[in-house]
């Protein structure tokens, strides 16, 4: 697989998104941000929530003709949900479901809407029906489109994960609604509520509410994969541990905490559980290899996990951490970060053709080699990302870790652009500085060395 510079990127077709790249706020990137500490079981909720506060948009099925609306709060008597074509006459009013939101005494309301045209922008009305005769009392428009039914239109979208709900989380959402992206990928780690602080949580969707949405007024959908901070203990749990994703994102998750989200026949998530609730072997890997094995021809097969197999700060082997925890002395479990991942689900990457891998968990930038085993190799697979959203580390080195080709110390997102066969991703900084620029062509050996 051959890289495309950065020089080749600026001045193809998809020199447009350089164009799109603008600056977002003036932040310095090297003050560091850990993770919060464990919270208390259960923590005060905003209780005068609105559907505007935390309106989101998701999907649970194919994007090409389907959304799903969702917020939380207070439930809300008689709500309605419609949507219409931007240029349509005809309204289409959805039914509105409500369940519970862990252990509070808010709601989450979901209206999923099917059979819808691609690649069309849609009018959306939210909020509690309200008699004719009462005028200028009609529930707030939004806007949002659905995904075209082809790969023929240049689309981006973008990627990240461990966000927070600090200022540089909401500095990087900034930055990533600016690039007018027809999704943002969230690899685990919102909020970082733990499975124990619905107002974190809430707080998550707050923010993203009010600052994903493109210049154009659109309303930017968010798809996840789970995180060990979703999740009480953070490893081997059950769905319940979960406590305020899954009443969120079940949606998708339904049975399982991994599955695959299919646009159209053009690009395909699988979406993974890095051993939060599922374990990575056993079940889960034999559900992977069977979906891979489905979406070979796939133009476009990406894979997004929380806990990365080559990770960038975490040791991926027994020998002591590298940063903060080797000098405190610590080492990492026995095989290192990723062991599993690379034990079970690497080979699978490998022997199916997919195109990147998008991990996260270390608070950093970086993308490896493509590798085959471990190694570089031109026919190998990318891992993109490792998660600096709203949290940052200082990495390791390239020459420590012959995986390594590019490392950031900055918080950043991706931005993935699909021009046909060919793949941008990327690194932009919440500055708007571009980190690193990488892109692959084609599905096979022959096309993409």
């Amino acid at each position: 697989m051959t890289p495309l510079s950065r020089r080749s990127f600026l001045r193809s077709s998809g020199a447009g998104l350089a164009s799109a790249l603008v600056a977002g706020h003036d932040s310095h990137s090297s003050d560091l941000e850990t993770a919060p500490a464990p919270r208390a079981v259960v923590s005060p909720t905003p209780q005068n929530l609105a559907p505007r506060d935390t309106l989101f948009l998701t999907w649970q099925r194919d994007p090409t003709t389907t959304i799903t609306v969702q917020w939380v709060g207070p439930a809300l008597e008689d709500p309605t949900v419609r949507v219409v074509p931007r240029d349509g006459a005809e309204w289409k009013t959805g039914t509105v479901e409500l369940k519970p939101f862990g252990n509070t005494n808010l709601k989450v309301h979901r209206c999923e809407f099917t059979g819808l045209t691609a690649g069309t922008e849609y009018l959306l009305q939210v909020g509690k029906r309200v008699p004719s005769f009462q005028l200028g009392l009609r529930p707030e428009t939004y806007r949002f489109r659905t995904m075209p039914a082809k790969a023929t239109d240049t689309f981006q979208w973008v990627s990240g994960g461990d966000c927070g709900t600090g200022p540089h989380a909401i500095g990087t959402n900034v930055i990533a609604a600016k690039q007018e992206p027809q999704f943002a990928l969230i690899g685990g780690d919102l909020g970082y509520d733990n499975g124990t602080s619905a107002k974190t949580a809430i707080q998550f969707l707050q923010n993203y509410t009010k600052h994903m949405v493109d210049p154009k007024g659109r309303l930017i959908q968010m798809v996840t994969c789970l995180g060990n901070h979703e999740v009480r203990g953070g490893y081997k749990g059950k769905r319940a541990d979960a406590t305020y994703y899954l009443p969120l994102f079940d949606g998708l998750y339904k049975d399982t905490t991994y599955n695959t989200l299919d646009f159209g026949d053009y690009l395909s998530l699988v979406l993974l559980d890095s051993g939060h609730v599922s374990p990575i072997g056993g079940e889960q890997t034999a559900w992977l290899e069977s979906a891979l094995r489905a979406r070979e021809e796939c133009p476009h097969l990406i894979v997004a996990n929380h806990v990365p197999a080559y990770p960038s700060f975490r040791t991926p082997g027994s020998a002591p951490a590298s940063g903060i925890l080797g000098t405190l002395g610590i080492k990492e479990k026995a095989g290192g970060t990723g062991e599993e991942n690379r034990k079970y689900w690497c080979p699978l990457f490998e022997k199916h053709g997919v195109d990147a891998v998008l991990e996260h968990h270390d608070h950093t930038f970086k993308r490896t080699h493509p590798l085959i085993g471990g190694l570089k190799d031109k026919y190998g697979v990318p891992y993109l990302g490792d998660g600096s959203w709203g949290q940052l580390r200082v990495p390791s080195k390239p020459e420590s870790r012959p995986y390594l080709a590019a490392v950031g110390n900055a918080y950043h997102m991706s931005v993935h652009r699909l021009e046909g066969e060919q793949r941008y991703h990327v690194a932009l900084e919440e500055s708007g500085k571009i980190a690193d620029v990488y892109g692959t062509t084609g599905k096979r050996p022959a096309k993409r060395g």
